[in-house]
């Protein structure tokens, strides 16, 4: 089994939660951190410097696509971040540990 760290930003902490929650009760997702954040990017030809919410969202490989899809349908963004991210290493119990969660 592959893990994969799965990253997307929120404009709102309840929006964060609300897509964590789903997420989670829907067993894509282990395990959801939240953070708060400060972007700094370009939209539409304009500097943006914004407060998010960066969920980090612990799971499997073969998961990806569904948590895509689901953050596409619960977001609020036109074009969310949703990066996936190899986890290469972890320790043998916290792979089981997502291995039973999701």
């Amino acid at each position: 089994m592959k893990l994969l760290l799965v990253q997307t930003t929120c404009a709102s902490k309840s929006e964060a939660k609300k897509i964590a929650q789903v997420l989670i009760e829907k067993k894509l997702a282990a395990c959801i951190q939240m953070s708060k954040i400060e972007s700094l990017y370009m939209w539409k030809d304009e500097f943006c410097n914004d407060k998010e919410v960066l969920l980090s969202i612990k799971t499997k490989k073969e998961n990806f696509k569904k948590i895509k899809s689901k953050i596409k349908e619960l977001h609020s963004y036109d074009v969310p971040e949703i990066i996936g991210l190899d986890i290469s290493d972890s320790s043998k119990d916290y792979k089981k540990f997502i291995e039973i969660n999701c």
